[in-house]
């Protein structure tokens, strides 16, 4: 448990660490109530046996009920001013649990690996592209990129959506990498009506985004597609052990 005077609450963390000596690398979690549903402890355990990921520190950081505005894009809410605290979010990683994580526990120096699910999946892609000094490796499973400045009916174009604009607008960060799931039932929704869900769309319109700004399909970025997939933790735990070997393997 760590109290955030930017969230002014306290946020529960799980921690699964490996019984190995450190430094370790770090992976960060949005949504860290959900490790026991998406079977964190047996799948980080079966790798390490296995020898496909290196001894590595997994926390996760719970979320509250305030989770609809805590996480989204630090820089703006969306169209109903959801996300309102994703600044505050922001900061409460950076400057307050980063440093208590590193005074607590023997963290690899360098950068750190960040990951989540739905809306704590945009919120780590969004923390990864505006802190590249910080992270290296972005996770972004069932990401919610359909995050928008309007509503369908209030002349929506695609152009609305604001983590799609923002990396259009920015400078390229060297050495980021990205790495993204969707499955063919997140959902039913197909705004564009072109046969294929918007879950899928948006996250395709992204990838597109980062490779106008130079980052390289199947190495800067990579994209799993699961066939039957949900917008459920039992996906997002199928997914797993292939983000982690990719993330960071036996690095």
């Amino acid at each position: 448990m760590l109290f955030s005077d930017h969230l002014q609450r306290e946020v529960p963390i799980t921690i699964i660490r490996p019984k190995a000596d450190g430094p370790y690398p770090l992976v960060l979690f949005q949504d860290g109530q959900d490790f026991p549903a998406l079977r964190m402890t047996r799948t980080v355990s079966g790798l390490l046996e296995a020898g496909e990921i290196c001894p590595t520190l997994f926390v996760g950081i719970h979320a509250n009920e305030n989770r609809i505005q805590e996480y989204g894009v630090a820089s703006e809410a969306d169209y109903k001013g959801r996300g309102s605290l994703a600044g505050a979010y922001s900061r409460f990683v950076v400057s307050e649990l980063l440093p208590f994580l590193k005074e607590h526990f023997p963290i690899r120096a360098g950068r750190h690996v960040i990951a989540g699910f739905s809306l704590g999946g945009l919120m780590a892609l969004d923390l990864a592209w505006n802190h590249p000094e910080l992270f290296s490796h972005a996770g972004v499973f069932s990401g919610s990129l359909w995050w928008r400045r309007k509503a369908f009916d209030e002349n929506y174009e695609d152009k609305d959506r604001i983590m799609h604009q923002q990396i259009a607008l920015c400078p390229h960060h060297p050495d980021l990498k990205f790495w993204f799931q969707t499955g063919s039932e997140d959902e039913t929704s197909d705004r564009d009506r072109d046969g294929v869900i918007d879950s899928i769309g948006d996250t395709l319109d992204c990838i597109a985004e980062l490779e106008r700004k130079g980052y390289r399909w199947g190495s800067d970025v990579r994209y799993l597609e699961i066939a039957g997939g949900r917008h459920h933790p039992d996906t997002w735990a199928e997914a797993m052990p292939a983000f982690l070997r990719w993330a960071i393997g036996q690095s």
